[in-house]
């Protein structure tokens, strides 16, 4: 997968707290195998395999946690939340909140909440 970059209105590129938003969001993964030979003989060899991601999106792909992590704490409790992303400013919000109430960041409002403020005639 490769990272495209983004725009905004302005035209200016985006900032890193956005680079570092969609790296968390996606997830980035480096595979790494370095050999060390002399003369065809190979005398050391190292595999790194590292993961950079959101508790969330870690879930999300099935990656393993460390042994003792505790799962029954608040951030881990709200990482599980089913999340969807703002229409208008593709923030991730909770589906409930996205709904009943709108879009925090940007303030979009649903249709249902749109209906719900609307005065009847």
């Amino acid at each position: 997968m490769a990272l495209e970059a983004t725009r905004d209105d302005g035209g200016s590129s985006g900032t890193l707290v956005d680079v570092i938003d969609r790296i968390l969001d996606k997830g980035l993964v480096i595979n790494a195998d370095i050999t060390v030979s002399v003369a065809g003989v190979e005398l050391l060899g190292v595999k790194i395999r590292a993961a950079l991601a959101s508790f969330e999106t870690a879930a999300k792909y099935g990656l393993e946690f460390p042994s003792g992590t505790n799962y029954e704490t608040a951030a881990w409790k709200e990482a599980m939340v089913g999340k969807e992303e703002c229409p208008q400013c593709n923030k991730r919000v909770p589906v409930e909140e996205l709904i009943s109430t709108g879009c925090p960041w940007c303030g979009w409002i649903s249709a249902t909440k749109a209906k719900a403020l609307k005065p009847e005639a």
